[in-house]
């Protein structure tokens, strides 16, 4: 029995559900701290630049395999390629990486609705740097409150997928941007008016060449580079899906360029709100992952109605989480409804279980598995989920969607380039052929080469 195919009710709701799935932790956690430690303002401008002349194309791709196959990646590629040719065989894997993003993810967003139900009950306040580092500890090596919080944000995500997809997940997902959009606002206004945070804006928005150079500018370039690839979600079908929802009525590039525009309004907010705030506290603001965990709610004990504002930002970082975490769902419970003929309710049933169930690793992994260390000395399961994610699928999953969209053995160039630039909107020119079809794939496949090498050795 054949599902009908749903579809989006509304071109915001297309925009915003995208961007929710591209904003997520990389956005809010990660970059701030990879800025803050490659010297600000320099960082940020070749980060924009990357986006734009990287993120821009490949997501115009992924969304065109979506919207041209009407069909969730497991089908997609099969659905486009020709007749005889093997690139379908990458959808399977493309759905796998779905669930390994999934199985750390819900882990982390975990941790951060368990924040901000701490951060409104008071916990936070008058705390000392000690104290915050002994919650955190305290939290990874108690496994039944991970799991606690872990399953309630699978049950809370699959509830909305469950409700379908307009009145669900288009429906809730626009709210929980909305809200986001909100909060950061608030954040960003409180963090302005802390004292001595003109420091914190120097720092993040005028480029210091000094400093760049004593960092050294390759590393800069390539970390901007990585950070304007992985902060897309981009590789692993999750994009394709929304692609797949929508009507021919307007061109992918101008739809990329607007939901890129956002993820990057909402990561550049997020230093507005932190650099200010680290600035006016006199702690470092390269401080790592950490900074989200250990170093935030420090600043937070120290500021007048410190309770209010870190209950805000955990709400905030629970909403980023959440909207990814909503939109990946919603790409895997596509796969089972049109693969496995399965009704959205049971795909949605059974898929909580199955989540709950692969998350445990990594819960574990901090405490009855922490012997586990993959990359040797303090690596944990969790640092081999997100390798497999960020360093191998999303990287060889984007090298093979612009190799699919730009070689004849695949969907070929012409057909792509007319999908990608139907409707109204921004048109990506024949001109950039070349530029698409050799330059972009060797600069993805540097990237995941130096990921590699820098994980391994």
């Amino acid at each position: 029995m054949e599902n009908k195919r749903e579809t989006l009710s509304s071109r915001l709701g297309f925009i915003l559900l995208s961007a929710g799935c591209a904003i997520g932790l990389g956005n809010v956690w990660r970059f701030p701290f990879i800025t803050g430690k490659n010297g600000g303002a320099g960082f940020v401008l070749i980060y924009l630049i990357f986006l734009v002349l990287l993120g821009l194309p490949v997501m115009a791709m992924e969304f065109a395999i979506g919207r041209g196959s009407k069909q969730n990646i497991a089908l997609s590629l099969k659905t486009l390629e020709r007749k005889g040719s093997k690139w379908h065989l990458y959808g399977p894997l493309a759905v796998i990486g779905n669930y390994v993003l999934l199985m750390f993810y819900t882990t982390i967003a975990g941790w951060i609705f368990y924040y901000f139900i701490s951060a409104a009950k008071g916990e936070f306040n008058n705390i000392t740097a000690e104290g915050v580092n002994t919650f955190f500890s305290a939290l990874v090596a108690n496994p039944t409150k991970q799991i606690t919080w872990m399953v309630a944000v699978v049950v809370i995500s699959m509830s909305v997928v469950a409700i379908g997809l307009k009145n669900g997940v288009e429906k809730i997902t626009k709210y929980i941007m909305l809200a986001l959009l909100f909060i950061m606002l608030l954040l960003t206004i409180h963090s302005l008016t802390l004292p001595g945070t003109a420091e914190g804006l120097k720092f993040y928005l005028i480029p210091n060449f000094k400093s760049m150079k004593e960092i050294g500018f390759s590393t800069i370039l390539y970390e901007a580079l990585g950070q304007a690839f992985f902060t897309l979600s981009v590789g692993i079908g999750a994009m394709s899906i929304f692609g797949s929802y929508i009507d021919d009525e307007r061109s992918l590039g101008g739809e990329s360029a607007r939901i890129i525009a956002l993820d990057t309004f909402v990561a550049i907010t997020a230093g507005l709100i932190i650099f200010p705030a680290c600035f006016s506290y006199g702690v470092s603001v390269g401080q790592g992952p950490s900074l989200l965990f250990i170093t935030l709610p420090n600043i937070f004990s120290k500021m007048t109605g410190g309770r209010i504002w870190a209950s805000l930002f955990f709400l905030f970082m629970s909403f980023a989480a959440l909207s990814t975490i909503i939109a990946v769902c919603e790409n895997i419970i596509s796969y089972w409804i049109d693969v496995k003929h399965y009704s959205r309710t049971k795909a949605c049933v059974v898929n909580t279980i199955l989540l709950i169930v692969l998350s445990l690793p990594c819960i574990l992994g901090f405490n009855v598995l922490s012997s586990i260390q993959p990359f040797g000395e303090g690596s944990n399961i969790l640092d081999l989920e997100d390798f497999i994610v960020s360093n191998l699928l999303l990287p060889f999953g984007s090298l093979l969607f612009i190799l699919f969209c730009t070689r004849s053995s695949g969907w070929g160039f012409e057909n792509a380039l007319k999908e990608i630039n139907k409707g109204k909107g921004l048109k990506i020119s024949n001109l950039l052929r070349f530029y698409l079809s050799y330059i972009i794939p060797i600069i993805v496949l540097f990237i995941m080469i130096k990921g590699i090498w820098d994980k391994l050795f």
